[in-house]
C-alpha cells in the first residue's frame, strides 16, 4: 500500500495530528489538507491508502462532529 501513497504523491504531503491526539497510542487521525482535496489518515498506520474528500464534505463533517 505504500506504493499507492508514493504514486498517488500522499508521502509529500504535510500531515497535521489531531491537538486531541494523546500520544498514548489511542485513535488518532492526521489531515492533509489541499486546495481542492481533503486527505485523511491514520496515523497508527500511515502506510495504508487515505481517505479523500472534497473541502465542503469536510467542513460539513467537522461541523457535525462538533455539535
Amino acid at each position: 500500500m505504500s506504493g499507492d501513497n508514493a504514486r498517488l504523491g500522499l508521502d509529500r504531503l504535510a500531515w497535521y495530528k489531531s491537538s486531541y491526539s494523546a500520544g498514548n497510542g489511542g485513535e488518532c487521525l492526521e489531515v492533509a489538507v489541499r486546495p481542492a482535496r481533503v486527505h485523511v489518515r491514520d496515523s497508527k498506520d500511515t502506510t495504508r491508502v487515505a481517505l479523500t474528500v472534497e473541502p465542503t464534505t469536510w467542513t460539513a463533517f467537522i461541523e457535525f462532529a462538533t455539535l
